[in-house]
């Protein structure tokens, strides 16, 4: 039987689809992956084509390995595996760019060490700039700067452009900081998110030699996720497929819900318009979710008008119908949620991985946070601080990315006097001023520091020590691992003792430094300057999900843009009001108010075996209560689909709060808990108070399985023995 039967018959025809333009329209839990990775074999199986001349891209690490794990276990089971040199090409846009930009640097103006500046890279340049120009307005915030040139790079708008179409005072102050912004990632050799595909497309359109190159490298494309692509993700897929044509895209326009960040819906809606002779195949048959999941999530997308029609199925007819919810105030809907999942652990043994609670707006998230704690219900919040953007991973990091290139000045100017090395604002102006004088970079002007005459001796010293520093690691990359060399940054700037003042905040900050060293470890076995090259360029390209880590026993809280390409058997939607999801500013909007739909249907269909609907009568929300009708996309569920129990103006099944629940305090004395105390726990058992602090309370219990926990001490359901 050929591996290819494996699949069902739209799959299958997808999968043997193999010249021309393609377009797959995959509905949720349709076996979108499996399909491509198929796909991908079969060309190779059909030796009309050599590996390395397929691309595949998709938006997200975890995808692209995901992909590319499964489509090296499907050759190694059907065919001679393929060396390392002769495998397909799966990775992000992103990823697939910086591999082109590395190779032809020059032809865009950068030397073939830049560094990639990440989010937080580029607003801190950004708030720099605001600084050294003097602008004062009000409005002029660096995320909001941020965004409008992210959004230009975006739709290849380019900094000049942008300036010459600006008529406010406003714009022009942004186009001002945006030709600045430029400049200086130019003299910094660095290249900012935005500038990986934009650059690429330039590259491209300047350099017919270059494109033609990667015309014959990559012959047959295929790009996952379509209906999330931007402009300039559309230009660049568009370019490398004109020559061959040979163009599979894959997705589903009812899962389009990025728009916010420049996704175009009209990309994947218009396709055929751009190739009139491409073949559509429809992947309607679900692996995922019930079929009362199903029938509810095609409901609520049935009222968006601007979407091709499918009608998802699944052989698991019937299923657990929808919980709908409807408490009297938030913390009543956090409690039934906690409620619920320790019933599901105790009745039905559910693991806490498979289940997660999806909300709007991360502020929806502090309340279920609370009822969690209350209930000692162990939780991950997906959107929170990131790894990497946490202050002692961010100056680690800059060490690194200066060592590989020391002209990257933001980077330099970040840690310069971190630790403290006495090294003023004064002493960096009059740094900054003598390099600028002499066209000088900041690195060339460390390097020779005696000759900045307005500076003491004991400043130079300062100064001299710590760039010998650099010139000492740089030396070291040529034979030390990555692992080794921030090992070695720690202990030489004593960065550990910066870092643990005697707080609990201090040893954590520690510990995620040496969180960063393991992380670094998989890279040992490069070469030691690859291991360096190749490690801060994946940091560059981490996301929020690739974090999660599936054995882990701990429920998930995350947004519901954060849930898309995940799944969970069971799935809590909180916040399903009016104003809240669909959210307010969608109301007298419809094409907000289809992608609000279309943001209902992912959550909906991440749902394996039960879906709970939670809506509050009263919420408080930025710091005001509101009261607000249950979400219209409830009521387009049909009714036979629901818990009909549950769908009530009551909330009696919810137990109630007293009175004073709104006013207790977060001191440990007024709520009467002291080292040593002995405490029972409603579903840990008995335990002894081993540390309070603050408004935490750490127990430990006799039941070894619960081991030591801590407790928000005012809404902890503890009780004194």
């Amino acid at each position: 039987m050929s591996f290819i039967d494996e699949l069902n018959e739209r799959q299958r025809d997808a999968a043997e689809t193999l010249t021309g333009p393609l377009l797959i329209v995959a509905g949720a839990g349709s076996g979108k992956t499996r399909t491509l990775t198929y796909r991908i074999a079969k060309l190779i199986s059909m030796g009309i084509v050599q590996p390395w001349q397929i691309l595949a891209v998709t938006f997200t690490n975890k995808a692209a390995n995901e992909m590319k794990t499964r489509v090296e276990e499907l050759i190694k089971a059907n065919f001679d595996e393929l060396g390392d040199r002769n495998r397909p090409v799966i990775g992000t846009f992103h990823s697939v760019c910086l591999r082109i930009l590395r190779k032809h640097s020059e032809r865009v103006g950068r030397e073939k060490s830049f560094v990639v500046y990440d989010t937080l890279d580029s607003e801190s340049l950004i708030k720099r700039i605001i600084k050294e120009l003097n602008i004062e307005d009000e409005k002029i915030k660096v995320r909001v700067v941020k965004g409008m040139i992210s959004k230009s790079k975006n739709n290849l708008v380019s900094a000049e452009r942008f300036s010459n179409h600006r008529t406010s005072h406003f714009e022009k102050q942004v186009a001002e900081i945006f030709t600045a912004y430029e400049k200086r990632l130019k003299e910094n050799n660095a290249l900012d998110f935005d500038d990986l595909l934009v650059y690429t497309v330039n590259l491209f359109k300047e350099n017919p030699d270059v494109l033609e190159e990667y015309h014959e490298r990559w012959k047959y494309i295929n790009v996952d996720e379509y209906q999330d692509t931007n402009h300039v993700q559309y230009t660049l897929t568009k370019l490398l497929a004109n020559k061959y044509r040979n163009l599979c895209v894959i997705g589903d326009s009812d899962q389009s819900i990025y728009n916010f960040r420049g996704a175009d819906i009209s990309n994947i809606l218009d396709f055929e318009k751009d190739y009139p002779d491409a073949k559509v195949i429809k992947l309607e048959q679900n692996y995922r979710s019930t079929q009362t999941i199903l029938d509810a999530a095609d409901s609520i997308i049935d009222k968006n008008k601007n979407r091709p029609k499918k009608q998802m199925w699944t052989e698991q007819n019937g299923g657990d119908l929808i919980e709908v919810i409807h408490a009297r105030s938030e913390r009543e809907e956090a409690e039934f949620v906690a409620k619920e999942i320790e019933s599901l652990m105790g009745d039905s043994g559910v693991a806490l991985n498979d289940i997660v609670v999806l909300y709007r707006t991360n502020a929806q998230s502090r309340i279920v946070e609370e009822g969690f704690l209350k209930y000692g219900i162990p939780y991950k919040v997906i959107g929170g601080v990131r790894f990497y953007a946490r202050k002692e991973i961010k100056d680690l990091l800059a060490y690194l990315r200066i060592i590989h290139n020391p002209y990257d000045t933001d980077s330099l100017l970040r840690i310069i006097n971190t630790p403290t090395r006495r090294i003023g604002q004064t002493t960096i102006h009059k740094l900054q001023s003598f390099a600028l004088s002499r066209s000088l970079s900041l690195s060339e002007v460390l390097n020779h520091v005696e000759m900045v005459d307005e500076i003491n001796q004991k400043t130079k010293d300062s100064l001299s020590n710590f760039w010998n520093m650099f010139i000492k690691w740089r030396e070291d990359t040529m034979t030390i691992p990555i692992s080794e060399m921030i090992k070695k940054i720690v202990s030489d700037i004593g960065y550990r003792s910066y870092l643990c003042d005697g707080t609990e905040e201090g040893e954590m900050r520690y510990e995620n430094v040496q969180e960063l060293v393991s992380v670094a470890t998989k890279y040992d076995g490069l070469e030691p300057v690859m291991s360096l090259v190749s490690f801060l360029e994946e940091v560059a390209l981490v996301a929020d999900t690739d974090s999660i880590k599936d054995e882990e026993s701990l429920v998930t809280l995350m947004t519901l843009h954060s849930v898309k390409g995940l799944e969970y058997p069971y799935v809590f939607i909180v916040g399903c009001e009016e104003n809240i999801f669909p959210h307010s500013r969608s109301l007298y909007d419809q094409e907000q108010m289809e992608e609000e739909r279309r943001l209902m249907y992912v959550g909906v269909t991440r749902a394996m075996k039960k879906l709970y609907l939670l809506a509050a009568k009263q919420r408080m929300i930025y710091g005001d209560y509101q009261s607000n009708q249950p979400s219209r996309f409830i009521y387009d569920i049909p009714d036979n689909l629901l818990n009909s129990k549950l769908k009530t103006q009551n909330s009696s099944f919810v137990q109630s709060f007293d009175s004073n629940y709104e006013k207790v305090s977060l001191d440990v004395d007024e709520i009467g808990f002291n080292d040593g105390d002995k405490v029972c726990h409603r579903t840990f058992g008995d335990g002894v108070v081993v540390e309070r602090r603050g408004g935490l309370v750490t127990v430990a219990f006799q039941d070894k399985i619960y081991g030591i926990k801590k407790f928000a001490a005012n809404i902890a359901p503890l009780e004194k023995v």
